[in-house]
């Protein structure tokens, strides 16, 4: 993917996310929500240690709807 680019916001009730969006613009992963934005900040480095690594991904959803989620080997996830 060439120039990737993560976006940091504040939701309402004052907690973090993130968006991660291609060099296109179109958003293709939005993270889960973190207290402060030092723990975002933390969950952007774990997407960038993660992401390679296709044994982290687990795939949800049918055929045309997918989703997944993204582990890190905290999480139990293995290491390629």
């Amino acid at each position: 993917m060439s120039n990737p680019k993560f976006e940091i916001k504040k939701a309402t009730n004052g907690e973090f996310y993130f968006n991660l969006k291609a060099g296109n613009g179109e958003k293709i992963l939005t993270s889960e929500m973190y207290k402060s934005n030092q723990g975002c900040r933390s969950g952007i480095a774990s997407v960038r240690v993660n992401a390679p690594h296709d044994v982290r991904y687990e795939r949800k959803g049918t055929s045309g709807n997918y989703r997944f989620n993204l582990g890190s080997r905290r999480r139990g996830y293995r290491r390629q």
